[in-house]
């Protein structure tokens, strides 16, 4: 391999290496689905609901039991309140739904979007393998789909790690947007009940119809969206006259209109706050990676994880 093309490892890239070694950084990171509180729009503290839960008998209502789990039919057949019993199930799957769309690979500083995310990707990967999940997978750029069937052990992280390296994605030919629609129109058809499942994107293709798919199956798994944005897409750069490409045209731009600067960065702001406001009223969670964050403590702050030796999930706060 060509010195220039090493160097652009883990820039317009992703180094498989680097993602193997992520690794020894999983235990600060640790998915524990009973301590799990996950910061929403950066606002509060949410607990996710846990590992999926399987019905296992019927019994007789006690004082305490929550009224949300009688069992109505046991009770007018028998005339006692009943409430159900529940097993936690001894697994949960966590999915990865990966965005290595065109608008991924881009960056102005740090590394382009979708190496970020494909980091954050592997480091998610791992701490499931810590906790003995069985993990899942969904890739998709142009018309390639690449779907992951949930697995334990740590051959299911290294097969993520080689399919994203080896993506055609990262290609310069690659130029197709994929539908975010049919990603996530598959994503639900995938999903079990009782889930983990993170999106890793930054939704620039997220429309009406995507999101209707996307709270269906928010209603019966824990969802967490994770937007990967530039800093350049925030706030225009400093005044001046800029060129800027898609790889095949060549514009150039004036930021000097202080007005044109306030419209942009509030189109940011408020798509930030449409993300928001749609994870709060479906009881998803939402949080943001900039390309110059250090990608394992952008995760602990999302997920309101302390950076400690032993990591612990924090309680909300009252």
């Amino acid at each position: 391999m060509s010195s220039k093309a090493t160097q652009a490892d883990d820039i317009i890239r992703p180094n498989p290496q680097t993602l193997i070694r992520l690794r020894y950084q999983a235990d600060r990171l640790l998915l524990q689905n009973s301590r799990i509180h996950a910061r929403q729009g950066g606002a509060y503290l949410s607990s996710f609901k846990g590992r999926g839960m399987e019905y296992e008998e019927s019994r007789l209502y006690l004082p305490g039991d929550d009224i949300r789990s009688m069992d109505w039919r046991v009770t007018a057949r028998t005339g006692d309140p009943h409430t159900k019993v529940f097993r936690e199930e001894r697994e949960r799957p966590v999915l990865l739904w990966l965005d290595l769309n065109p608008s991924m690979m881009f960056a102005t500083r740090g590394a382009y979007k979708a190496v970020i995310a494909s980091q954050a990707a592997a480091l998610l990967a791992w701490s499931t393998n810590a906790h003995n999940d069985r993990l899942g997978a969904l890739l998709f750029a142009g018309e390639r789909h690449t779907e992951l069937k949930p697995r334990r052990g740590k051959s299911a992280v290294l097969e993520l790690i080689g399919r994203i390296c080896d993506h055609p994605a990262w290609s310069s030919n690659a130029r197709q947007t994929a539908s975010t629609l049919a990603a996530m129109t598959r994503l639900r058809k995938v999903s079990h009940p009782g889930s983990l499942i993170f999106l890793l994107s930054d939704f620039h293709e997220l429309d009406a119809h995507g999101i209707t798919q996307l709270t269906s199956i928010a209603r019966h798994n824990d969802v967490v969206l994770i937007q990967i944005y530039d800093p350049v897409e925030a706030e225009l750069p400093p005044p001046g006259v800029y060129k800027v490409s898609d790889g095949k045209r060549l514009l150039r731009f004036s930021s000097a209109n202080e007005q044109l600067r306030r419209d942009y960065h509030h189109r940011f702001l408020q798509r930030q706050l449409d993300l928001t406001k749609l994870c709060r009223q479906h009881r998803m969670y939402f949080f943001s990676i900039a390309t110059t964050y250090d990608v394992l403590t952008a995760l602990q702050q999302g997920l309101g994880i302390r950076a400690t030796q032993k990591t612990q999930f924090r309680a909300a706060p009252r």
